[in-house]
């Protein structure tokens, strides 16, 4: 009876207000059962009375406990649920955590999710970037990315991206070996300079090892660890955070058509965030499997790949529905060419057009926004943060 009269006290601190009775409460904590034991007083039975009869308990209890047994009768859970009507009981999805992972600690830098939105810059170590800044143009890549990370730790940037393959419609895809060979001095001397955690842009494994090396502390597969099979074990080995991305876009590389075998290519969706919450939840599992525990997964809902322009609308308005899935939501939907359809502008003139998509993805929750412009979009995120968080 002192641990009912406990229960009862933390009801009161939770929240239950009194009521009359079997009315509708706040919450109900009861004891169902005591290590097997019989009980009986005027203010405390046990086993619960009657239990065996409602769904409500059942449910719960056979899912907490699948082997447990009425203690008086020796009935098992499974008969006693199956022979009551559960039809109206909401089951748990075990594909969504029951608990947001509620922070990120990388290269000393804390992140809390919620708290506020963080900038992740974009540096593209490519001769080819859609966006016109691609470093690889100037002689010295490493002291032109040094130099504008330098730029983007001034102005509020609080993760690096390096990428040295543009995914860009029409571009050539880029072997590992050219791959490591662009974007591996460059994070040598970002680790060793900057205090902002560095994250590899790479959907290959062997990229991914080497930049990891060299000093990166976080992956971001643009394939959601489906392009190549050994990138979610190497992040799980090595313990670092992944973010995957939903994409539909047609892969550059024979290889990765062949490793896809057709899936998920096209925007043809039967329910477009239905279809986008399903699939990220494969790239979760993906990572389960492949022992990168939850708290070290974010997601990128993709926008930009393998969507109409009228989906991207439609994907970044509806960005809080993803929410419900349980992880730090990432958008990039910096300069893109659904801002430049929308606007009829080329890249370096989508300023304005981004910044209003980062505002709307803060507005629906975003956790990190993936932008070129750090400077401006930083301000953008202060500033939105201001008023909604």
């Amino acid at each position: 009876e002192e641990l009912l009269t406990f229960l009862k006290e933390l009801e009161q601190r939770v929240g239950r207000t009194a009521s009359f009775r079997w009315g509708p409460r706040e919450i109900d904590i009861d004891i169902l059962d005591y290590a097997g034991e019989e009980y009986q007083s005027d203010k405390l039975a046990i086993p619960h009375p009657r239990m065996e009869e409602r769904a409500f308990v059942l449910v719960p209890l056979a899912e907490i406990v699948p082997d447990w047994h009425h203690p008086l009768t020796g009935v098992p859970i499974s008969n006693l649920l199956a022979a009551v009507d559960d039809s109206e009981i909401t089951k748990i999805d075990r594909s969504v955590p029951m608990t947001r992972p509620t922070g990120l600690t990388l290269k000393g830098q804390n992140f809390e999710w919620g708290s506020r939105t963080y900038v992740m810059g974009i540096l593209n170590i490519t001769p080819d970037s859609f966006s016109g800044d691609g470093l690889r143009q100037t002689e010295d890549a490493v002291e032109a990315a040094l130099d504008q990370a330098r730029q983007f730790a001034d102005a509020g940037a609080d993760i690096l991206d390096i990428g040295g393959e543009s995914t860009r419609p029409g571009s050539d895809p880029v072997g590992a070996a050219e791959e490591i060979e662009r974007v591996i001095p460059v994070i040598e001397a970002l680790a060793a300079e900057s205090a902002l955690p560095v994250s590899i842009d790479t959907y290959k494994a062997e990229v991914a090892a080497a930049a990891l090396d060299a000093g990166a502390v976080l992956i971001n597969d643009v394939w959601g660890l489906i392009a190549d099979p050994g990138i979610g074990p190497l992040a799980a080995e090595r313990g670092v955070p992944v973010v995957m991305m939903h994409n539909r876009g047609t892969p550059k590389s024979a290889e990765v058509q062949a490793r896809l075998g057709g899936r998920y290519t096209g925007v043809e969706y039967d329910d477009l965030i239905g279809d986008i919450k399903k699939e990220l939840l494969e790239s979760v599992d993906l990572a389960r499997e492949a022992g990168i525990p939850d708290e070290y997964i974010i997601l990128d809902t993709g926008i930009g790949f393998g969507k109409t322009v009228p989906q991207n609308l439609e994907l970044l308005n509806r960005t809080n529905e993803f929410k419900d899935l349980g992880f730090p939501i990432l958008i990039g939907s910096s300069r893109k060419s659904f801002i430049g359809y929308t606007l009829d502008l080329p890249p370096e003139q989508r300023v304005e057009g981004t910044a209003a998509t980062v505002a709307i993805a803060i507005t629906r929750g975003a956790d990190i926004i993936r932008v070129h412009d750090v400077a401006y979009m930083a301000r953008v995120a202060k500033m939105t943060d201001a008023i909604v968080r």
